[in-house]
């Protein structure tokens, strides 16, 4: 098992904690309020992530071989939805991203308990997670 997949089970486990999903929805966005801060020069068209409702700011580098990234936005829900991202993708090495699929998407009930928008924001998300680490892993 590789660290996204680990960071994935983690994941799943410490939601399993919570009865319903307001007590979910709750931590989530309690997770996006401890988002470190984003470079204010970065909240730029390059750094923006299309097919999102919300405005949402995605900047990834490579250090030492691993993806870090920073993002953020300006709607708590997906600000939160940002920070499980991090979670999982950020410091993670780009093959490890390409060989893990997304399953806490799914075993997490996101699919159910999201908005349509809010889905496909998750979803945008994660596809420029993927192009990043394509790129970083056809460079690297």
């Amino acid at each position: 098992m590789n660290e996204v997949q680990q960071a994935q089970e983690e994941l799943i486990e410490e939601f399993s904690f919570f009865d319903d999903w307001m007590d979910r929805y709750q931590y989530i966005i309690d997770l996006g309020r401890r988002l470190p801060a984003f470079p204010e020069a970065a909240m730029t068209d390059e750094h923006k992530i299309r097919g999102c409702q919300s405005q949402v700011w995605f900047v990834a580098e490579v250090q030492e071989g691993r993806l870090h990234f920073q993002a953020t936005s300006d709607a708590a829900i997906v600000s939160g939805l940002i920070a499980v991202l991090l979670r999982i993708y950020n410091d993670r090495k780009p093959d490890d991203i390409l060989a893990s699929s997304p399953d806490f998407v799914s075993k997490l009930g996101f699919e159910q308990h999201l908005s349509p928008t809010r889905s496909n924001g998750l979803a945008a998300m994660l596809q420029a997670i993927h192009d990043f680490a394509r790129e970083a892993a056809r460079q690297g």
